[in-house]
């Protein structure tokens, strides 16, 4: 016997019920319609996820009661078992829930037992653990319900055997960070085929503030071949069809999406990241200060992908230092993607400014107190257009920058979403390289160039910090893998080099406070995975 499964990757939307609700039921008719008896959708996938402190408001559940009586409804015609992510509060107790509809009703409870509280995930601050394995029968195939991390675990998996699955359903909302795939597919292995269970997973897909959801909604057969694989970043209905037998069960090979390279991966959770943050929070288009280096480039090409060029402004703002190589290649680029451009020197305000502090700087050399008033009046420049014209200012400061502080509070950092607020100086330029192996979108010259803040005569951003192959290496290990000083020069990273970085990352915590909302795609970001206080005496 053959039973057709459906894994429903959905781009939902924290707190829309309407909308996310219509998603789940438009997949389910889209099931049905090609025979699937089973629909499964991601974890919270009727709320969105991670809904966070909302978690805490009785309303959100009302409403959240309210879009699964539409389902319910909506659905009730439909001879489909639909699998639902949402939330759930009874007598104060709140749950991560996976809920099994049929024909107008609910058929089965799953409470999450398995609940994250690491890197970005808050799930006790929220949730009450489960335990009781949920099992039920479609045609003769017993399936089991775990949610996200439960398949991450032995316990959950192995309670559902006991309980006589013969196949798992994983409801999923696991965060993109980059090769996090490969790390799904250990697990289910490890602790689900392991135990010769096939399992299917739906994964979400989307931005949500600063996550985004890959998708890559995947099914394993018993022995642990990946035997099907919905698309990555991209909406996705993955049919899939499970044999059962006297000994147990199988997942029949299907579609299976190819696996993207690195810089394919981390590039597509940009774009879709801005694509569903200007989307979702309903902005018009947006404004990038456009420099003629390598970062702001990057910055251009991903919001044009995302938003189409007739929603990207870009602007330049040179100043004195403002070489004339940084002039030609910006209007190339603009002119290469379609966008409209507009050239405001800052030449008169920078001056201005100076004319002010006059007497306040009198006797004092100058120093970077000029370097970031020129950033500032840039700052204050593009946020007049955004405040304008609604349009949001999207940074274009990378993680190397944020790490060491080399950027202006109120100037370079002003905005509204920071693009590349996770990626290296060093991973910036690959995926330069990549964006252009696509079509050449950004002037060769403007990634082979010596990189400088032009605020100042001649400036390079090596007189100020390590080459940036050095510093990235060292905030790897220092930042994202959690190394000391001494495993960093054990290493064979110089001493002044990890001293300065280490330091630098100490002492500018208190700016990264202050930096807007980014996208996150490694495994430990600037913001929620960070929390360092500003005020602390320890010295490693």
């Amino acid at each position: 016997m053959t039973v057709l499964i459906a894994a429903a990757q959905l781009n939902q939307t924290v707190g829309d019920f309407e909308g996310n609700a219509r998603r789940i039921i438009e997949a389910a008719g889209k099931a049905a319609a090609q025979g699937a008896r089973v629909l499964l959708t991601p974890e919270l996938s009727l709320s969105g996820y991670p809904p966070e402190d909302l978690l805490l408001r009785a309303a959100f559940y009302d409403r959240c009661q309210e879009g699964l009586a539409q389902i319910l409804a909506q659905c009730a015609g439909l001879d489909l078992h639909v699998v639902v992510g949402a939330p759930l509060m009874r007598e104060g107790v709140r749950r991560n829930a996976a809920l099994v509809l049929h024909r107008g009703a609910i058929v089965g409870e799953y409470f999450k037992r398995e609940l994250p509280n690491y890197d970005v995930f808050d799930e006790q601050r929220y949730f009450e653990s489960g335990g009781d394995p949920l099992v039920f029968e479609v045609d003769g195939l017993r399936l089991g319900v775990v949610v996200c991390e439960d398949f991450w675990f032995a316990p959950a998996p192995a309670a559902a055997k006991a309980a006589g699955a013969q196949a798992l359903l994983a409801l999923n909302a696991s965060p993109y960070h980059m090769n996090k795939q490969h790390l799904r597919l250990d697990a289910a292995r490890e602790n689900v085929c392991s135990i010769g269970l096939p399992m299917l997973a739906a994964n979400l897909v989307g931005g949500q503030d600063e996550l985004v959801f890959d998708g890559l909604s995947f099914a394993l057969s018993a022995s642990g071949e990946l035997v099907a694989q919905a698309r990555a970043f991209a909406d996705d209905l993955l049919l899939v069809e499970f044999d059962r037998d006297a000994a147990g069960a199988q997942a029949r090979p299907g579609r299976r999406e190819p696996a993207m390279g690195l810089e394919e991966q981390v590039y597509s959770a940009l774009v879709l990241g801005v694509r569903d943050y200007l989307g979702k929070n309903g902005f018009p288009g947006a404004i990038i200060g456009l420099s003629g280096g390598v970062d702001s480039a990057l910055v251009l090409a991903v919001a044009v992908d995302a938003l189409g060029a007739d929603r990207v402004r870009a602007v330049m703002m040179p100043s004195p230092y403002t070489a004339d190589i940084s002039w030609i290649d910006a209007r190339d680029m603009a002119a290469r993607v379609g966008v409209r451009y507009d050239e405001l020197s800052i030449a008169p305000v920078f001056e201005s400014f100076l004319g002010t502090l006059a007497q306040e700087f009198s006797g004092l050399a100058q120093d970077t107190t000029e370097e970031n008033i020129q950033a500032r009046i840039r700052g204050t420049l593009l946020m007049a257009l955004s405040n304008k014209h609604g349009s949001i200012v999207l940074t274009t400061g990378n993680k190397s920058e944020m790490a060491v502080g080399y950027c202006t509070l109120y100037g370079d950092m002003a905005g509204g979403f920071a693009v590349i607020k996770d990626l290296a100086k060093t991973l910036v330029y690959r995926l330069c390289a990549y964006r252009n192996s696509v079509s050449p979108v950004i002037p060769e010259r403007i990634i082979t160039r010596p990189p400088s803040a032009e605020l100042r005569p001649d400036q390079k951003d090596q007189d100020s910090l390590p080459e940036y192959e050095v510093l990235d290496g060292i905030m790897q290990m220092y930042m994202e893998d959690n190394r000391s000083s001494a495993e960093i020069l054990a290493a064979g990273y110089p001493r002044d080099a990890v001293d300065r970085v280490v330091r630098l990352m100490r002492i500018n915590e208190y700016k990264r406070r202050q930096a807007p909302v980014g996208i996150r795609v490694t495994q430990r970001a600037f913001g929620r995975d960070w929390r360092y206080p500003i005020t602390s005496k320890f010295r490693d």
